[in-house]
């Protein structure tokens, strides 16, 4: 079993502290102003782990922070700390998510679309071009300058760049103290130092490390969960192959080597699934 960080170890490119620490207005607020570099007024209360699905039946996602601010723009923030992923088209999905909420059913006029900012920050470098900023528009390809003025708009940060001419300073400290939480000096700007202290009186707080103990075996039990549910879509697989074939339970419970009772079960569904088919 993977060894648990204590919460004190954590940084703040883990979900969890990050959603911790952020579900506090005043951080969330803060972080998207160093990031953005404008005066944000926040509407109402961050969200975190805000589920978001077109359809019972489509894939879900959850954003780990969401906001909305008094001008109606909202603000999706992840960190991404893991292995590499395809962030970029992952983006995209977190888009369309969002976007497919953000007008009642029947709506047409498509100026109510809200502006959408998504913010991917990584301790890597998802380009390779050494940048701590990385901002995508919709632009014409055949009239520079063009921009589609879609209302959205996709930002990746790195923790790692090496441009710090080209950003501000408080956006370098901002990123460096992310990933190096547990090891940066105090901030000097302002706004990261107080996120710092509020990151601080986080993993001091009994409460806060009791419901981080418990969010980990959560997430422990989804993944036996879901490796035994693996585990038994592979089994009804393989007897309903035996099943196709003509072979008894008894014959597919030796073939298998699985208890007879198992596979009588998942015989039984079998012929109920045949049956509903022909109703």
């Amino acid at each position: 079993m993977q060894k648990i960080k204590s919460l004190k170890d954590l940084t703040l490119l883990n979900r969890f502290l990050f959603a911790e620490a952020m579900d506090d207005p005043v951080n969330m607020r803060n972080l998207l102003e160093i990031i953005l570099g404008r005066e944000i007024v926040l509407k109402e209360l961050p969200q975190t782990e805000k589920e978001q699905r077109s359809s019972p039946l489509h894939k879900y996602v959850k954003l780990d922070v969401w906001a909305v601010d008094e001008e109606e723009n909202v603000y999706d923030t992840e960190p991404h700390q893991g292995e590499r992923e395809p962030l970029p088209k992952r983006s995209r999905l977190y888009q369309g998510m969002i976007d497919s909420k953000l007008l009642e059913a029947g709506e047409v006029d498509y100026t109510r679309l809200n502006n959408v900012y998504i913010i991917v920050i990584t301790p890597y470098d998802v380009f390779g071009l050494g940048k701590y900023r990385y901002t995508f528009r919709m632009s014409c390809q055949e009239e520079p300058g063009l921009d589609l003025q879609d209302g959205a708009e996709r930002i990746f940060l790195n923790t790692r760049g090496t441009n710090k001419d080209e950003v501000s300073p408080e956006l370098v400290e901002l990123l460096n103290y992310m990933e190096n939480t547990n090891t940066a000096a105090v901030a000097e700007n302002g706004k990261v130092r107080e996120i710092q202290k509020r990151v601080e009186a986080i993993k001091s707080s009994e409460e806060v490390g009791v419901k981080y103990m418990q969010a980990w075996e959560e997430k422990v039990l989804e993944r036996q969960a879901g490796r035994q549910e693996g585990m038994e879509e592979k089994l009804k697989i393989m007897t309903e192959k035996k099943w196709r074939k003509g072979k008894t339970p008894e014959q597919a419970a030796e073939d298998l080597e699985e208890d007879l009772e198992v596979i009588q079960k998942i015989y039984k569904e079998l012929e109920q699934e045949r049956q509903g088919e022909k109703a």
